[in-house]
């Protein structure tokens, strides 16, 4: 037996069992480096780039946008103030029509009672002292109301706000109304009806 207990052949062979074992070393791996690819082009405006994440714009861009933006409010702005004078125009319009509407359905009752008036009239001017009350009545309502009477006897001549019924020979001057026959009314500063006059000259 050899000194540390184990058969040795005389001739020096160890069997292979016996012989001590050598652990192998590892195969060494090479890393080999891909070489990143460069992408030369720029990037557009407002797209994503490669790796997905959104850029933030820049000065510029946003100064555009703002602009932008300011430019459309002031265009709706000045179109809601062309709206608003159209509708105010429509407004005063509107308003003008509905009070010469009145005006003229006023003017048309006032013009119905004028025969009464004269009726009226012609009661007192044949003596009819009863009538006096009710014409002055009727008479003072309507004037506060806008009607005004025309009794030009003595007065110029008119043809706009007189009737010349009758003609009487003058001293050569201007025609004078020497007679009022049927007095003539103004309705809010309107002629309603002509005075029915007799006229010297």
């Amino acid at each position: 037996m050899s000194p540390i207990g184990r058969p040795h052949d005389p001739d020096g062979f160890m069997p292979p069992e016996a012989a001590p074992t050598v652990a192998a070393d590892p195969p060494v791996e090479t890393a080999v480096e891909t070489p990143a690819v460069v992408d030369d082009e720029p990037t557009p405006a407002g797209a994503a780039p490669a790796n997905g994440k959104q850029q933030a714009p820049t000065v510029e861009e946003l100064v555009e946008q703002l602009e932008s933006v300011i430019l459309q409010r002031d265009e709706y702005l000045e179109l809601a103030r062309h709206r608003q004078a159209e509708f105010e125009n429509f407004r005063k319009q509107a308003v003008k029509r509905q009070i010469e509407h009145a005006e003229q359905a006023a003017a048309g009752l006032v013009t119905e009672l004028l025969p009464v008036l004269d009726a009226l009239d012609n009661g007192v001017n044949h003596g009819d002292e009863s009538l006096v009350p009710v014409r002055s009545q009727l008479l003072g309502v309507l004037e506060k109301a806008g009607l005004e009477r025309v009794d030009p006897a003595e007065e110029a001549f008119d043809p706009n706000a007189h009737d010349a019924v009758a003609h009487e020979p003058g001293d050569g001057g201007e025609p004078i109304v020497e007679e009022t026959l049927r007095a003539g009314y103004r309705w809010r500063g309107r002629l309603v009806r002509p005075a029915m006059v007799r006229v010297r000259g």
